[in-house]
């Protein structure tokens, strides 16, 4: 991916509430815990990611209701984004219960409200000119009417020349939709950008045991997209292209406090590295390095 350019981001944004509990939660009672409300959303997350990064304009197409539309756009705003929210009649803006353990590992509760209902009517070709690159939020392909826009896009992309990539976002809801119809779906894009359980999921391999039970799924994943970047958490990043691992990338060492995001902040600095000139590995050392910065904050945003 070279020359200047655009980043349009098509994706969810949502409103996190992020619970953070030193101690394991107590059944039928209560669990003292650190409580915040910030905005998020994976699509929106990977937007100011690559805003605070270095790409020069990023664009962001999603859906929120009524009640809290100012808020979120206000602070894509306030983070270098150009968003173009849609507001919702009938449904208001998704929420996510993000419940995070001492270990900094987090497990989401997921009300997709607003984000879910973006359709091809919320579409404008126009939202491309310009564009070097679009970026699909994995969400978009886990109901009818935003899948339907996710294809109408990826194919006004590819028909323009525009690079294209896909986050599956959620093994959870990946499972759920089967693996085949997002692959279908996404057919066409140039970068995949799993974790490794999405990795697994998606290249129809029983659980891997260790880097080389990933390096398989990442190699098989890559002879249908031609460069994917399975990411690891603490143990960094695979890059595999067509049909072969070309780097190995370490993550930095931080000291975690929430790893709400950090797959988005991977995914906002690899683009935007991408979009500046670099090299597949370049750009995953990039997003290690936004991943880490990611993990030693509270919420998914910069």
């Amino acid at each position: 991916m070279t020359g200047p350019g655009a980043l349009l981001v098509i994706g969810d944004v949502v409103t996190d509430v992020v619970a953070r509990h030193p101690e394991p939660l107590a059944p039928a009672t209560d669990t003292a815990a650190r409580i915040r409300t910030l905005p998020g959303g994976a699509g929106a997350n990977a937007a100011c990611w690559a805003a605070r990064t270095g790409t020069a304009e990023v664009r962001l197409l999603a859906r929120v209701g009524a009640e809290s539309a100012r808020w979120h756009e206000r602070a894509l705003v306030d983070a270098g984004v150009r968003p173009r929210l849609v507001v919702d009649a009938q449904e208001p803006t998704g929420t996510v219960v993000a419940l995070v353990g001492k270990d900094a590992e987090r497990t989401f509760l997921t009300d997709s409200g607003a984000s879910l209902r973006l359709c091809p009517a919320d579409w404008a070709p126009s939202l491309l000119d310009g564009a070097a690159h679009l970026h699909l939020s994995g969400y978009l392909f886990f109901a009818d009417s935003s899948r339907e826009l996710a294809v109408v896009a990826l194919r006004a992309a590819r028909a323009r020349g525009v690079q294209v990539s896909v986050d599956p976002a959620s093994a959870g809801f990946l499972a759920g939709l089967g693996p085949q119809r997002f692959l279908d779906a996404a057919a066409g894009a140039d970068v995949l950008l799993p974790n490794e359980d999405e990795a697994r999921l998606l290249a129809g391999l029983p659980e891997p045991a260790g880097v080389a039970g990933v390096a398989r799924a990442a190699e098989e994943l890559s002879r249908r997209v031609p460069l994917v970047v399975v990411t690891r958490g603490a143990a960094g990043a695979l890059v595999a292209e067509r049909g072969r691992i070309t780097a190995e990338v370490e993550a930095e060492p931080v000291e975690a406090v929430d790893s709400t995001g950090a797959g988005d902040a991977f995914t906002g600095g690899f683009l935007a590295a991408r979009l500046e000139g670099a090299d597949p590995a370049e750009a995953a050392r990039a997003g290690c390095r936004a991943a880490a910065l990611a993990v030693t904050r509270v919420g998914g945003r910069p």
